[in-house]
């Protein structure tokens, strides 16, 4: 939990620094750059994570990998986090500013599980339907999942959206233990 809030506070400061000096959007591309790379490279995460490595080590390592693909103030905020020992906690404060970004402009991202993909009609339809519910602009996502059978799971921050099949069934089922649900 204590992680949780010093992440939360790094990405604030860095999202405040970055509205101040009107260099929010590159800022965001650069968070984007940064967090996914460190998804996909548990050698970048574990160097990061070891305290054997030397800050200036990590600095340097950072700075080969984002030289030329980051802004200036961005590698200066990624020094400043090694500096103060919190680099494990760079894949979490990178979260988190998106977060802030995403709840400063109104933003959420839909996590959509479908059985096989949608057209470009049902994903505008369940777009504006999304944005309708939560009064927020929608960036959907879609993954394509069997064990939907047919229909979507959709997650959107902290709620889920269950219109599938699957789910669908399992309702009926209830239904007809509980003695609900009738045949005519």
């Amino acid at each position: 939990m204590a992680e949780q809030k010093v992440s939360i506070r790094y990405a604030q400061s860095l999202l405040d620094s970055a509205m101040e000096k009107n260099n929010l959007q590159p800022v965001f591309s650069d968070v984007e750059l940064i967090l996914s790379s460190l998804k996909q490279s548990s050698e970048l995460r574990l160097v990061l994570e070891n305290p054997v490595i030397k800050s200036e080590t990590k600095i340097s390592i950072l700075f080969e990998i984002y030289k030329g693909k980051i802004t200036e103030e961005t590698a200066d905020f990624l020094k400043f986090i090694v500096d103060k020992n919190r680099e494990d906690l760079l894949p979490s404060i990178m979260e988190k500013f998106i977060q802030l970004y995403n709840e400063h402009f109104g933003l959420a991202d839909a996590e959509v599980r479908t059985a096989f993909n949608f057209s470009d009609d049902q994903k505008s339809t369940l777009k504006a339907k999304l944005e309708n519910i939560i009064k927020k602009k929608i960036k959907l996502n879609f993954r394509i999942d069997p064990q939907v059978i047919g229909g979507f799971i959709a997650r959107v921050d902290d709620t889920v959206f269950d219109a599938s099949v699957k789910h669908q069934l399992e309702l009926l089922k209830k239904q007809f233990i509980e003695g609900g649900a009738s045949l005519n």
